[in-house]
């Protein structure tokens, strides 16, 4: 099997910039980033309580939102992530539509399948987990 090839993505939208412009423009502006699409998620802060969105590549598994818990192959999870185990009830925001979720982790024997649909969609998954020693949690986001 060979090595995963990693592509620079364009960084001129990202983070909190990135998700005011989509929540400005209802998902016009950073909807599609770097050719993968965008949702917004919004956690509950697990120390703060207060609300905390993150901008997401995401893809689908039927009804279901994936997500990836990857922070670029970090050697801790991402922020969101701990939020979502300490409270798995948000909200995702895609386009203009709003809807609540309620987030999993997926599990071990799911997982594959998962991964497979996620590296479709952002090849880059594969070169961050050779980042890192933790298994990057893939999130199962289901309409509640």
């Amino acid at each position: 099997m060979s090595e995963p090839v990693y592509r620079p993505p364009d960084l001129g939208l990202v983070g909190a910039t990135h998700v005011a412009r989509y929540e400005e423009t209802g998902g016009e502006v950073g909807y599609v980033w770097n050719g993968a699409h965008i949702l917004l998620l919004t956690t509950t802060g697990r120390k703060t309580g207060r609300p905390r969105t993150s901008a997401l590549i995401y893809g689908r598994d039927g009804a279901d939102y994936l997500v990836v818990a990857s922070a670029g192959g970090a050697m801790k999870h991402p922020a969101w992530y701990l939020n979502l185990d300490a409270n798995p009830g948000a909200e995702i925001q895609i386009k203009a539509e709003r809807v609540r979720v309620t987030a999993r982790t997926a599990t071990p024997a799911e997982r594959p399948r998962l991964w497979a649909l996620a590296t479709e969609y952002w090849p880059n998954y594969d070169v961050y987990q050779t980042r890192t020693s933790r298994v990057i949690p893939l999130v199962v986001l289901s309409p509640s």
